[in-house]
C-alpha cells in the first residue's frame, strides 16, 4: 500500500471513529442538517463515485446523463448514502424497542413463519437504505442472525465496524481473511434454523453467476442461491428504504428453487429469480440505492481492456 493510500486509510479511520464517539451524544437535527450539507457538496464536486452513482442510477431510470432530473435524483442519492452513515454512528445508542417501532414492514411473516416451522433463511438484500438499522429490526424481533463483511481497509477499520455489528446482535465472517470455511458456516446455520443475512446484488469473490439486470449483464454472489439449492432454506429478497424518518422493509416470498435441471441451473435460476425482484424494488426506491462502484459487465470491460494494456507495456 502506498503512503498516500495508508494516510488516507488512516484518515477514513480516524473520522469513523470519531462518528461512533461523538455523533450519538450530539443533538440529532443538527447532526442530520450537517450530514446533508457534506452530501451536497460531494454532490457538486461530481467526484468518481457521484458520476458512477448517477451512470448506474441512469440505467435503472432510463433518464439521460447530465440532465437536470437524473442530477436531482444524484443528489437524494448522496443524501440518502450520507444519511446512512449518520445512522449508524448514532444506532448504538439508539433504543431498540424505538428501532422496532419505527420500521415498518411487510412480509415480516416470512421469516416467522419458517424459522417456527424449523426452516432456515436467507435474507438477501441489496446496498439500500440502512441495511444495518433492518439488521437490529431483526435481532430486534427476535431474530438473530449471521452475516458476512468485506474485508475494509485499515484493519482498525474493518475491526471496529465487526465491533459495531456485533453489538446490534450480529454474527459477522469476514468476507476474506478469516478461516475460508464461510459458505460451511451459513449452511450450518441454516440447516439448524437459524437466519442469515447476506449483500446480493454486487460479486465481490470473482465467481459470481450472470443475471440480467436493468437490461444488460452483471454478476450477483452465488452464494444465497446456492444456499437454497445444497440446504432448501428460504431465500427471501428484502428491499429496505427510508421511509421519511422512519425506514421500511419489504421482504418478499422466497425464491423458488427448480425441481429440475443441474445444480448450475437450479443456481442460475434462483440468481435471476432474486435480481428480478432486486430490479422492482430498486426501481421503487432509486434514491436509496446507494451503489457507488461499477456493476455490469460493460462498464467493467473498458477498465479491464486498460488494465491489460498497462500490464503488457510493462513487460
Amino acid at each position: 500500500m502506498s503512503e498516500k493510500t495508508s494516510v488516507a486509510d488512516r484518515a477514513v479511520a480516524a473520522g469513523f471513529a470519531a462518528g461512533w464517539t461523538l455523533v450519538p451524544y450530539l443533538p440529532q437535527k443538527p447532526t442530520a442538517a450537517a450530514f446533508r450539507l457534506a452530501a451536497d457538496r460531494v454532490w457538486r464536486k461530481r467526484g468518481k463515485s457521484v458520476r458512477r452513482l448517477e451512470s448506474n442510477l441512469s440505467r435503472v431510470t432510463g433518464l439521460p446523463v447530465g440532465g437536470a432530473e437524473l442530477g436531482e435524483l444524484t443528489r437524494q442519492g448522496m443524501r440518502s448514502y450520507f444519511r446512512y452513515f449518520h445512522e449508524i454512528f448514532r444506532l448504538p445508542k439508539m433504543d431498540r424497542a424505538e428501532v422496532v417501532r419505527r420500521t415498518h414492514v411487510t412480509g415480516a411473516e416470512h421469516v416467522h413463519d419458517n424459522v417456527a416451522a424449523g426452516r432456515g433463511v436467507v435474507l438477501a438484500l441489496p446496498h439500500m437504505g440502512n441495511w444495518d438499522q433492518a439488521g437490529a429490526w431483526l435481532v430486534g424481533v427476535g431474530h438473530p442472525f449471521t452475516t458476512v463483511a468485506e474485508r475494509l481497509k485499515p484493519e482498525s477499520l474493518f475491526r471496529r465496524y465487526v465491533a459495531f455489528r456485533e453489538g446490534l446482535g450480529m454474527e459477522v465472517l469476514p468476507l476474506t481473511g478469516g478461516d475460508g470455511h464461510n459458505f460451511g458456516t451459513l449452511a450450518t446455520r441454516v440447516r439448524r434454523g437459524g437466519v442469515v443475512c447476506l449483500p446480493a446484488e454486487r460479486d465481490l469473490t470473482k465467481s459470481g453467476v450472470e443475471v440480467r439486470f436493468f437490461g444488460a449483464t452483471t454478476k450477483v454472489p452465488a452464494g444465497p442461491p446456492l444456499l437454497a439449492v445444497q440446504t432448501g432454506c428460504a431465500l427471501l429478497p428484502a428491499i429496505v428504504y427510508f421511509d421519511g424518518d422512519d425506514w421500511g422493509i419489504d421482504i418478499h416470498p422466497e425464491v423458488p428453487v427448480p425441481a429440475e435441471g443441474t445444480r448450475q441451473e437450479k443456481v442460475a435460476s434462483v440468481a435471476q429469480g432474486l435480481a428480478d425482484v432486486f430490479e422492482k424494488g430498486i426501481a421503487q426506491h432509486p434514491e436509496d440505492w446507494h451503489m457507488l462502484q461499477r456493476l455490469w459487465l460493460d462498464d467493467l470491460t473498458p477498465v479491464k481492456a486498460a488494465t491489460e494494456a498497462a500490464a503488457n507495456e510493462e513487460r
